[in-house]
């Protein structure tokens, strides 16, 4: 699987490209800026990309609206971003674009191998990866639904979200099946999304449901706020 990386923390891109390079990957390139992703991408063509929110010059919101361009230059490339802290704007500018292979993880992620990799190939398969940590903060700063949900159903909701499938939920949360098959019906019934939705269909109806109270679409050419 052929990767290309946009980090400008020399130390960090190094150690992602050795990290990858032993699990399995091949990265293809590195890029330290928005200009150098979009140029590798279109050279090389990669089966994913990562690629930190921050790039020079300004270290703002480069790094997203690179991957933002990747996208609409090269529809369904699959982005996997790194930020060092859940920003909400950004992870909402993300979510706007529902057509998968999207991920959204905190850069402290990547010293769990195996969880970060396992991110890694989801996006590339054209699924979803959102953490934990994304998710919760998505959800709280949302209203109206979400509100009714209970604490279960939010936990439910979150680990939907991140890609998780009914036996990975029940595992993680100690409970049966049929108590998950219960409350994901009761998490599409309020907030009025298809129960019969499965796999990453399921999870993007849930990241549409976040887009429509909240994400902003921000198209390639779009002007932006200072964060």
């Amino acid at each position: 699987m052929r990767v290309v990386i946009a980090e400008d923390n020399v130390l960090l891109a190094s150690g992602l490209e050795l990290l990858l390079n032993s699990q399995g990957f091949e990265v293809v390139a590195i890029a330290a800026d928005a200009p150098g992703l979009l140029a590798a991408v279109e050279s090389h063509r990669p089966d994913v990309t990562i690629v930190d929110v921050r790039l020079p010059p300004t270290f703002r919101d480069e790094g997203i609206r690179a991957a933002v361009q990747a996208r609409h230059d090269h529809p369904g490339l699959p982005v996997l971003v790194l930020s060092q802290y859940v920003e909400q704007e950004y992870a909402g500018r993300l979510l706007a674009d529902a057509g998968g292979g999207i991920g959204y993880l905190l850069k402290d992620r990547v010293s769990r191998v195996a969880e970060f990799t396992d991110a890694l190939r989801r996006v590339a398969g054209g699924g979803t990866a959102m953490d934990p940590e994304v998710i919760a903060q998505l959800l709280a700063a949302r209203g109206d639904p979400v509100d009714s949900l209970t604490a279960r159903e939010r936990e439910v909701l979150a680990l939907m979200a991140e890609g998780h499938d009914n036996a990975t939920i029940a595992r993680r949360l100690v409970i049966t099946d049929n108590a998950i098959h219960k409350h994901i019906g009761n998490v599409f019934l309020k907030l009025g999304l298809s129960a019969g939705d499965s796999g990453h269909r399921r999870v993007r109806a849930v990241l549409a449901y976040l887009r429509h109270h909240g994400g902003t679409t921000l198209s390639p050419t779009t002007s932006h706020p200072r964060p």
